[in-house]
């Protein structure tokens, strides 16, 4: 990452003395969510767009070409939100992030007050949905830099299901500061994690 000194020092801190905000039910954000394995639900209206997370999270961003950013937006983990069509591209600009408690990603990379993001979201095609993520942060980066990512699309009879971040948190006593090391199978994490509880079985649809 093309980290400034000011970035390197806060990346730093974050590997050294914070534990995975996520892990402690603090919401992730945007770029963050973007990066994330689990999935999500987009809503789309005339005039807002919902994205539904699976940690029972939401971002609820307004479609308009002619809204311009606040002088001075309150900030928040998803930032103040404005989106509008280009084409067939949905084109979300994101300014007035909280600049604490909050990584970039998954690897406990720094953000500042001064993160802009824009996001691309594109569908390929029908069982695919794309997003192209400009990354903007004079403060913590030289320069700016882009982040892709493609999901397969859920099933037309698939749903989210409740998600309760801290009830029956097993993992919390093996938490240390930063994001883990690389384990011997290449994934990062703490060693020797606590067994995840049996999956709930999903109730069959009922018969038409």
């Amino acid at each position: 990452m093309p980290l400034t000194p000011a970035g390197g020092a806060a990346q730093k801190h974050n590997l050294t003395a914070t534990i995975d905000p996520e892990s402690l039910c603090i919401i992730g954000g945007i770029p963050r969510h973007n990066a994330s394995g689990l999935p999500f639900e987009v809503l789309q209206g005339s005039k807002k767009i919902a994205f539904l997370y699976w940690y029972s999270y939401f971002r609820l961003i307004p479609l308009d070409s002619r809204r311009k950013h606040s002088d001075d937006p309150e900030p928040s983990f998803f930032g103040e939100e404005i989106g509008h069509w280009e084409g067939d591209t949905l084109v979300i600009d994101s300014t007035g992030f909280k600049d604490e408690r909050v990584w970039i990603d998954e690897n406990a990379n720094p953000h500042s007050d001064a993160l802009h993001v824009v996001e691309r979201w594109t569908r390929p095609d029908a069982d695919h949905i794309h997003v192209e993520t400009l990354i903007e942060d004079a403060k913590f980066y030289a320069k700016p830099f882009k982040y892709s990512r493609t999901w397969v699309a859920g099933k037309p009879d698939e749903e989210l299901q409740e998600y309760s971040c801290s009830e029956n948190n097993v993992d919390k006593d093996h938490l240390g500061f930063g994001p883990g090391p690389i384990r011997p199978d290449g994934t990062r994490g703490y060693l020797n994690p606590a067994a995840l509880p049996p999956p709930i079985p999903k109730s069959p649809a009922p018969v038409k």
